[in-house]
């Protein structure tokens, strides 16, 4: 008997459907898998024979080929357990194989017929949809997180016995429900504050600046002078997710396997990897390619702490993301794409001391060895940072002053209103939301610097020995300062504060 029915394979953050389709027949005996299955594919056999015997099911004795279309199209992880088991059943008439059509399933079988959560099931459910089917059967474990996407009916089931009489008619199971959680259009409760910090005002103007228009920042500062705790409330003064960008994000760390709450994100992540990270856990990659740490902080915060201590490789494969807002991971066979939409926060000691430029301790470095610990970051990456910032330490007095700082809420209002004159600017024009997303010909149209601006600029490109890249990123940050002061044009003030923003770099840091 032949019967038809659908799974999802991930394919970067999306899925593709699958359709299993199953033939039992005369002449051979055992299972054969076809389609480009890896190897957990191909080992759900002995999973799913032993799901049967210890659900009350027996594997049929006659030849069992089971075909995973498109053929082209890998297929990978445990996920296809459920639907080729499934289908097997139809195929014996063990399950009404009528009550599969219009139907998605996904899970891994334990060996006892328990179903076990498996990753990528919101994009799965999205393409449920597209395909216009109205039902996606899945673990229990992993139903509050597919239930967020309107118009499928998410069934989540705990075992194999579950889904039998889900399909014979003999059980009812409800719906899934998304998981209670913050709105995804809220700010988000934040256990830090900007008022929980004490001076450094030219630093969280700086970290404002950089929320606002999406722009790239590096703190430079003596050990415990603020830079981790500055950095970690980044998230506070970003904008609340649309739920568009809800949506995507929720797909990356579905993919990713991140999603054991379910429900969509409701915060901007903030991803702060240590400095020990491999290449392909920071970019994305591996044997069976998954998002990196730069695609989990899409739409968020990538923090880098301790800058100079990455490996001189891992940090150089942050060029194509910080340029293009996405990564591409390529093998032989095929290639995936990841969105890596971030704002990179990065920190760092000014020497391996740590006391270089100090006001109160002696740096013990040599000249040589500040030039050695500031090349460890390459002038090319620098260049893809728009701003940055030296870190002071804060006065005693300072510190133990009572009143409170600016709060997170009064930023994020400035930052919001920013951000709303810029998607106003750049509505219509696909993939760019921000300023430091400009490319050359609206940098040409929203960023023409006046007389004044322009011979600043020229000064400035002269003595600091500033590459055209550099350049362009004044520009940029320039008008994001314009946007918070609710200017239309440019002035000489923002283009000089910009410009202020680039002081420390490599190449003029010590002079």
């Amino acid at each position: 008997m032949f019967v038809r029915t659908y799974a999802g394979a991930i394919v970067g953050i999306d899925a593709a459907a699958v359709t299993v389709e199953v033939n039992i027949a005369g002449g051979g005996l055992g299972m054969y898998l076809v389609g480009l299955p890896d190897s957990a594919v191909k080992e759900s056999e002995q999973r799913i024979r032993a799901a049967f015997e210890n659900s009350g099911e027996r594997m049929s004795g006659r030849k069992v080929v089971v075909s995973l279309a498109p053929a082209d199209l890998r297929k990978e992880g445990a996920s296809f357990d459920l639907p080729i088991a499934v289908g097997i059943l139809a195929a014996m008439s063990r399950v009404n194989a009528e009550t599969l059509a219009g139907t998605m399933f996904a899970g891994e079988l334990s060996l006892d017929g328990t179903l076990k959560p498996v990753r990528g099931v919101l994009p799965m459910a999205v393409r449920a949809r597209e395909e216009g089917l109205r039902r996606l059967v899945l673990p229990a474990a992993n139903a509050a997180e597919a239930a967020v996407v309107e118009g499928v009916e998410v069934i989540g089931a705990g075992n194999l016995k579950e889904v039998i009489g889900l399909l014979n008619g003999e059980r009812e199971m409800t719906p899934a429900v998304p998981a209670d959680g913050e709105p995804f259009g809220a700010a988000g409760r934040y256990e830090e504050d900007f008022a929980d910090v004490k001076g450094q005002t030219h630093v969280k103007r700086a970290l404002e600046i950089a929320a606002a228009g999406g722009h790239n920042v590096l703190m430079i500062g003596a050990p415990g002078s603020g830079k981790t705790m500055l950095a970690r409330r980044m998230p506070t003064i970003l904008p609340p997710l649309s739920r568009e960008e809800a949506l995507e994000t929720t797909k990356i760390h579905s993919v990713a396997g991140n999603m054991a709450a379910g429900g969509l994100l409701a915060r901007r992540p903030f991803r702060a990897p240590h400095h020990t990270i491999s290449q392909a856990a920071l970019i994305g990659g591996g044997q069976s390619p998954r998002p990196g740490e730069v695609s989990l902080a899409h739409n968020g915060v990538l923090f880098l702490d301790e800058l100079p201590e990455f490996g001189r490789s891992v940090l150089e494969v942050l060029r194509q993301p910080l340029e293009e807002k996405r990564v591409t991971v390529s093998r032989a066979k095929y290639s995936v794409e990841y969105p890596a939409n971030f704002t990179l926060v990065a920190a760092m000691n000014p020497c391996p001391c740590g006391y270089y430029n100090h006001p109160a301790k002696e740096c013990v470095c040599s000249p040589g060895s500040v030039h050695r610990y500031m090349s460890r970051i390459s002038g090319p990456l620098m260049d893809r940072i728009d701003l940055h910032v030296e870190v002071t330490p804060v006065p005693a007095a300072e510190l133990s002053a009572a009143a409170p700082g600016e709060p997170s809420a009064a930023v994020r209002e400035r930052v919001v209103r920013a951000r709303e004159v810029q998607a106003a600017r750049f509505a219509g024009t696909e993939g760019v939301h921000t300023n430091a997303m400009m490319n050359a010909a609206m940098l040409r149209e929203y960023c023409r610097p006046d007389a004044a601006s322009a011979a600043l600029l020229e000064r400035a490109m002269e003595r600091l020995s500033l590459s055209a890249r550099a350049y362009d990123r004044i520009l940029k940050v320039a008008r994001t300062i314009a946007d918070l002061a609710g200017r239309e044009t440019i002035a000489a003030a923002d283009v000089a504060e910009a410009i202020n923003y680039r002081s420390l770099d490599r190449g003029n840091w010590g002079r």
